[in-house]
């Protein structure tokens, strides 16, 4: 059992830390009350960092939900010293914004209120002189930081940056600042944003479901009565006032905490926290009552409807984080759906192909949480029909008709996928926010292993009799139309000035303060890289410095395009078994090992994979060899997999994402593409499972090469030696598919939604290594992330959409075109506005020297703190090998963009993209929309769904 004790440091600074923890977190306690989780991690010169902050929903005002979510988007708008152009001017604006919000939401009359909003609008344009828009976000990117973003839940709101480990003073710095008071600006623009997100998730059914879910489980308490995003009355009737005083109860040192893990100093990192944030005050917090929810004595159904497939949900009431019931509670979801695909739902509903997919999980929060089980039912099969599915599964369970060895087995996985999180900083710092936020000790977390092993099967069988009664929800998520969407009016937003040449005295100061530069380090492929010629293989190898899981690729050079039922067969390889073991056996078996192994086809490529325990792997190699040499073709399980593809296909026809992603396609490269070159139905039902046995075989007596990710390289050459077959088969010839020039053309395909979806693509010319640099100055200055020009004008000047961005992709391969994108989700009535917004910002490419010259700095350091390791190593430099090079391409874009100017940028803008021609994909639903508008935008055309997804 592992035990804390407790130390000092060099500095004099007291902390605690777990006897041999291998991670070697320190857990610091300021006199302020701040937690502090530090521990080191050396992949590369950064530091990944969170402040978890606890509190959430939960903590919402009954009567302004969805207030510490809007909270959190309001933490990106600076302070009175970050983002403001002239405090004292701006200061009385915003305390006038506030009262008119006060009014506004007293106000019951409908006219009147209307009026208000007027007047607010009126204002905030006032005030939106002395506004500074995306400062702290350009402060940060100054850094070189990436990831920079933040969530709400329901007892949590968490800051996320990843920095370079020399600016951590400087990120101190803004951080101090940014949670040392809230201001309020730019307030009613964001407010629209944050409705945007509402509307998208009015367009999410898992949100649909979840929020019934939680309704009927948590009757009471507010993990059921209070969403993340919160009611549509309370976003539309906002208080300042309330937001400011939720900050000033609950944004102290005391309820939050700094995690930080990465390339630090624990000394100077804690002497500098101290110094910056230990001089906020201790404050007592709010007391709050305990709600408890009555104990569930009956079922409790729902339903939803939308235009997606039905599915079914059900799920229990459990307790916390960190009680034995909610390791219990995990342990039955594991026996029932886990990594090895042998639970009881795999083998007996998914395995089985009795519904289209199924799975269980645990999910256990702060104060209590919930056991669900998901299925999606095939086109012949009830709701109810569904649900005994899953009903019978809990059965087998409380008879205790499950084997012994399937725990430890659920036990070793739960290690291994420990294993793998832990040896990333962003692993590791996630789960020890996590531990802050449910009140849990470091101790306690690392202890929970063991506590999972002293469970036995009698422990889980009286568990799952005692547990599961007829004391459930259960959600029915059927096709039709949503009655329950909150569809508004555009509440007619006048555009704000956004200052971008403007810059705060405090951001000032800090673009002008120095850090020690961090120097680049590009890899030499040729050194990080072993090859050796194993039975005329190729054989890569790179040496796993972190733990004990290998790795092993067998990496073929061909994929869908030389065959296209390639991924069918690796598909029904998935049911099949051997002579000697069924399918149930086998994924058993690897299970038992604690490998897992996947088949994964691209256009190009089939990599076959497995990763476990390196003491194992030659087994599961073994295993591996034999399932592919030996599977035994069944008639009936083929018959039943193309039935599963088939209705899965009418499935995906009837997703919202899904359907954008064909329209999108389609509108790339037209009727005849990759996405629409399918197997027909007629070919799927002419196929028998012996000739897809047969691809499989074939595989191993045709061209690829391997790569090993372990520690032992020797001995892998032993145990990998016998896998190997002579080469016999040659490659099947590619397929060439057409990339047609995009011609000003505009797709329409009708879905009821509250959101409109609208993808614009151009093809560019063929991809220019010496161009990379560019690009990625580009996509950084202009089109994507908090701070670019994009996100800027139609997120925070027009608030005109929650998503926007403009993305230049440079093409993988050779003698390919780049192609440049741009999206915008929106309100159907907002949808002329974005799509003007758009075009004005892409007629020219804006000239903003300040933001240009923060870019690319942002650019340069985030290249200088990059480092390539593990498995990357080996794949980026196969990826650099489709675009003829191998080395470190890094350096050359490293060298571009030092050296670039704004003009250079705008010539290349002016050249390559201004004189492109787009096609766009629109997605929405049709009585919405202006077609007036949509036919001025090019040659209009509605597609149907048979026509962009091929079948």
């Amino acid at each position: 059992m592992f035990q804390t004790k407790k130390f000092t440091d060099k500095a004099g600074y007291s902390y605690e830390s777990v006897i041999d923890d291998k991670n070697g977190v320190r857990i610091y306690t300021l006199k302020n009350g701040l937690k502090v989780y530090l521990a080191q991690n050396f992949d590369a010169p950064k530091i990944q960092t969170y402040i978890p902050v606890k509190t959430g929903s939960n903590n919402d005002p009954s009567d302004n939900t969805g207030l510490a979510h809007y909270l959190e988007h309001m933490m990106f708008k600076g302070t009175s010293k970050l983002a403001s152009a002239n405090w004292e001017k701006e200061k009385p604006l915003l305390e006038e914004i506030s009262n008119l919000y006060e009014e506004h939401k007293a106000e019951q009359d409908p006219e009147n209120k209307k009026a208000l909003y007027k007047k607010i609008d009126e204002v905030s344009q006032e005030a939106s002189k002395f506004a500074i828009a995306n400062e702290y976000d350009k402060a940060i990117s100054s850094l070189g930081a990436s990831g920079t973003n933040a969530h709400t839940w329901l007892d949590e709101t968490v800051y996320k940056n990843n920095i370079p480990n020399n600016e951590l003073e400087k990120w101190l710095k803004v951080e101090k600042e940014r949670f040392s008071e809230l201001t309020l600006r730019l307030f009613h623009t964001e407010l629209e944003a944050v409705y945007e997100e509402f509307n998208r998730a009015q367009d999410n059914d898992a949100r649909l479901v979840n929020y019934e879910l939680m309704d009927a489980l948590f009757p009471t308490h507010p993990n059921g009565q209070q969403t993340t995003l919160g009611k549509s009355e309370h976003l539309k009737n906002p208080s300042m006032v309330a937001i400011h005083k939720y900050f000033d109860e609950y944004y102290v040192p005391n309820n939050y905490a700094m995690v930080l893990v990465g390339d630090l100093d624990f000394e100077k990192t804690i002497e500098l926290i101290d110094h910056y944030f230990g001089t906020f005050e201790y404050r007592e917090l709010p007391k709050k009552m305990k709600i408890s929810e009555e104990p569930m004595t009956e079922i409790v159904e729902r339903t939803v409807k939308s235009p997606s497939a039905p599915r079914l949900q059900m799920a229990w009431r459990t307790d916390s984080y960190g009680t034995h019931e909610a390791r219990l509670a995990e342990m039955v979801a594991n026996i029932l759906s886990n990594s090895g695909e042998s639970g009881l739902i795999d083998l007996y509903i998914n395995q089985s192909q009795k519904a289209l997919r199924a799975m269980a999980y645990s999910s256990p929060f702060k104060n209590y949480g919930t056991f669900s089980m998901v299925i999606v039912p095939k086109n012949e099969q009830t709701l109810e029909e569904a649900k005994q599915l899953l009903l019978d599964q809990i059965e087998l369970v409380k008879k205790g008709d499950f084997p012994e060895w399937l725990i430890q087995a659920v036990i070793n996985d739960m290690k291994i996928q420990r294993m793998k999180a832990f040896e990333t900083a962003d692993g590791l710092a996630t789960t020890l926010y996590g531990v802050f936020i449910n009140d849990q000790t470091w101790e306690e977390e690392l202890n929970e292993i063991n506590e999972y092993e002293t469970i036995t099967k009698a422990d889980i069988v009286k568990f799952a009799n005692d547990f599961f009664k007829e004391n459930y929800v259960v959600v029915k998520k059927e096709k039709g139309i949503n009655e329950k969407l909150v569809r508004v009016e555009n509440p007619g937003i006048t555009p704000i000035k956004i200052n971008k040449e403007s810059q705060s005295s405090f951001l000032k100061e800090i673009l002008k303060e120095k850090s020690t530069d961090i120097k680049p380090d590009f890899i030499d492929y040729s050194k990080a890289i072993k090859t050796a010629q194993i039975e005329g293989k190729k054989v890569s190898f790179v040496e796993n410095k972190y733990n004990d899981i290998a790795q092993a690729y067998f990496i073929f050079p061909f994929g869908s395009d030389h065959d296209k039922e390639l991924g069918l067969a690796t598909q029904v390889l998935q049911y099949l078994g051997t002579d000697k073991l069924n399918a149930e056996e086998l994924n058993e078996e690897f299970f038992k090992l604690g490998i897992s192994n996947d088949f994964r086809t691209t256009s190009d490529q089939l990599i076959i994979s497995i990763s476990g325990l390196e003491e194992n792997l030659p087994k599961g190699i073994e295993l591996l060899k034999d399932w592919m040499q030996n599977a035994k073709p069944d008639e009936e399980v083929y018959r039943q997999n193309i039935n599963t593809i088939l209705e899965s296909r009418e499935v995906a026809k009837k997703d919202k994402g899904r359907i954008m992603a064909a329209l999108s396609s389609y509108a790339k490269f037209g009727r005849e593409s990759r996405f629409t070159d399918i197997i027909s139905e007629k070919r799927l039902k002419e196929i028998n499972s012996e000739e897809m046995m047969h691809k499989i075989k074939d595989l191993l007596q045709m061209p690829y090469q391997i790569f090993f990710y372990g520690t032992e390289f020797d001995r892998f050459h032993k145990y990998i030696t016998p896998f190997i077959e002579e080469e016999m088969i040659a490659i099947p010839p590619k397929k060439l598919y057409q990339e047609p020039a995009t011609e000003g053309k505009v797709y329409f395909t009708n879905y009821d939604m509250v959101q409109t979806e609208m993808t614009k693509v151009a093809k560019g010319r063929n991809v220019n290594l010496k161009n990379f640099g560019k690009i990625n100055l580009f996509n950084e200055y202009f089109g994507r992330g908090l701070s670019s020009i994009v996100f800027q004008e139609i997120r925070e000047s027009k608030s005109l959409a929650y998503s926007a961005y403009v993305s230049y992709a440079t093409n993988s391969e050779l003698d390919h075109p780049d192609y440049i994108t741009t999206y915008v989700g929106t309100q159907a009535n907002k949808l002329s506005q974005a799509v003007i917004a758009m075009d004005e910002l892409m007629a020219d490419l804006p000239q903003v020297p300040a933001q240009f010259n923060n870019a690319r700095n942002s650019a340069l350091k985030q290249i200088a703190a990059a480092r390539v390791n593990r498995t990357n190593i080996f794949f980026n430099h196969l990826n650099l090998k489709k675009l003829g090079i191998d080395y470190d391409i890094r350096k050359d874009i490293n060298s571009e963009i030092a050296e670039l100017t704004l003009a250079d940028l705008t010539d290349f803008y002016n050249s390559e993209m201004k004189p492109l021609k787009y096609n766009t994909a629109i997605m929405g639903k049709k009585e919405n929309l202006d077609f007036e508008a949509l036919n001025k935008m090019g040659d209009f055309r509605e597609l149907s769904l048979e026509e962009i997804f091929g079948y």
